[in-house]
């Protein structure tokens, strides 16, 4: 038998993990990981440290999916990479674990809708490209330039929570796509200016 694991998440330190930590009580929970961030974040180091902590065999009890991933497609991933290492996912509010066969099936109509909702996405945006030409007034989605400089100074205080990561978008201008984007592609240098080729 594999190990009992449960990852917590509350988005600030003023939220209270009682009811969670009540339920890793009520279930014997083995190891618990906690993140205190917002579910926006990207980088959960909890998440990642059990990510790689888990092995064949163990469950990964939540207490609910909206603890776990950002968005569907994020937890979509996340389940996953629980599935490649042949790892159960259970969520106590949903009622769905995945060893199961209406609870991988519930996954599954999850992935569809997913991707039903990408395909929807992608056409009103070609939709809008297609109206914007028509009018004349399609830029090609032209970028400016990042300032890495300020954009430095702003993940900095992102990073450390001393803002919020729509502070972080209004001081850099930015959609939530596009900072996120720049964010991945910051850390993936090293927390350094990505090639000076990128916009």
């Amino acid at each position: 038998m594999g190990e009992r694991i449960m990852y917590q998440r509350v988005s600030t330190r003023n939220q209270n993990l009682a009811r969670q930590e009540a339920m890793a009580a009520e279930l014997n929970i083995d190891k618990t990981f906690v993140d205190v961030m917002s579910g926006k974040n990207a980088k959960r180091q909890q998440l990642e440290e059990m990510l790689s902590y888990v092995r064949s065999g163990d469950t990964l009890i939540v207490e609910s999916f909206s603890r776990l991933g950002r968005s569907l497609r994020d937890l979509l991933e996340i389940i996953e990479k629980l599935e490649k290492k042949n790892v159960i996912l259970h969520s106590q509010k949903e009622g769905i674990c995945t060893d199961s066969a209406s609870g991988r099936l519930q996954i599954a109509l999850f992935a569809a809708l997913s991707q039903f909702e990408r395909e929807i996405m992608l056409e009103r945006q070609a939709e809008g490209v297609a109206a914007a030409k028509a009018a004349g007034k399609y830029t090609g989605g032209v970028q400016k330039p990042t300032d890495w400089d300020r954009f430095k100074s702003v993940y900095g205080q992102w990073r450390t929570n001393k803002i919020t990561a729509v502070a972080a978008q209004k001081l850099m201008d930015m959609t939530p796509a596009t900072w996120y984007r720049r964010v991945k592609e910051w850390e993936a240098n090293g927390n350094n200016k990505p090639n000076p080729n990128t916009k």
